[in-house]
């Protein structure tokens, strides 16, 4: 399991990393941060840079996860998508720190609730990116954009291709498709496989957002990863297990499964 330990990068909420550091750095777990608001709210940055150097000492690979909860970076009302960009920017701001990899950020389009205004959404979403990449420019890190209440592609389709940067990927969540997903995989692939840069791994049985660990639902893993081969994709990938017992069973899982297998 070591071996795919080292392929994968493991989902940590900042506020647990100081019970589980240890575990981290024997392990050499690569990360991925998840900052929460709470956390934002009373940063400590000299933290930061103590947390990110013992990392970097220990050639642990980092993700930054931003915010998610009640931001509309998207949203029409000018005053409520500045204030979610100025929560995102809290997280920005720590790259020189952690010099992450990828900065995972939902774009949090929803058909129910953006209902007939598609073009005003793509509009203030692509605007809000671009604001956001000018502040990554150059260091490396790739902001990557997550799938969740999406029922098809064509919307977050559209919004890369407005964007059009080398500085966004695609993170295409697996079980958030399980659940709110109304198209076939494939297709999913078809449309977003050139931008798809990033995985978020967790599974559930279709009805809820469970966070199983990978293998204990209903999502087609083994389809998947041969799809990804098939188009010559290989995306960084992020275990999001919210337990250690899950994410060890989910190591496990693909172990059996050798799924990681088809990415090379």
């Amino acid at each position: 399991m070591q071996d795919i330990l080292k392929k994968v990068h493991v989902h940590i909420p900042f506020h647990y990393l100081p019970e589980f550091q240890g575990l981290v750095l024997q392990k050499q777990m690569n990360v991925e941060i998840y900052f929460n608001s709470d956390v934002l709210n009373q940063l400590n940055k000299a933290e930061c840079r103590k947390t990110a150097e013992l990392l970097n000492s220990a050639s642990c690979k980092v993700n930054l996860h931003a915010p998610f909860m009640d931001l509309r970076p998207g949203a029409l009302d000018d005053k409520i998508r500045r204030v979610s960009i100025e929560r995102l920017k809290q997280v920005f701001e720590l790259v020189p720190y952690f010099n992450p990899l990828r900065i995972v950020c939902h774009p949090s389009y929803d058909s129910r609730y953006y209902v007939s205004c598609d073009e005003e959404w793509l509009e203030n979403s692509a605007a809000t990116w671009l604001e956001l990449i000018n502040l990554i420019r150059g260091t490396g890190t790739i902001i990557a954009l997550e799938n969740v209440y999406e029922r098809e592609p064509s919307v977050l389709r559209r919004l890369f291709e407005l964007i059009n940067s080398d500085d966004i990927c695609f993170c295409f969540d697996t079980g958030h498709f399980n659940v709110f997903g109304r198209v076939p995989l494939r297709a999913w692939l078809a449309e977003m496989g050139k931008y798809l840069g990033h995985l978020h791994l967790h599974d559930n049985h279709g009805r809820f957002d469970e966070h199983l660990p990978v293998g204990s639902g209903t999502f087609p893993f083994a389809e998947f990863f041969q799809t990804l081969k098939d188009i010559k994709v290989r995306p960084l990938i992020t275990l999001e297990a919210h337990t250690q017992a899950d994410l060890w069973q989910s190591l496990e899982n693909i172990e059996k499964m050798g799924i990681l297998n088809n990415l090379g």
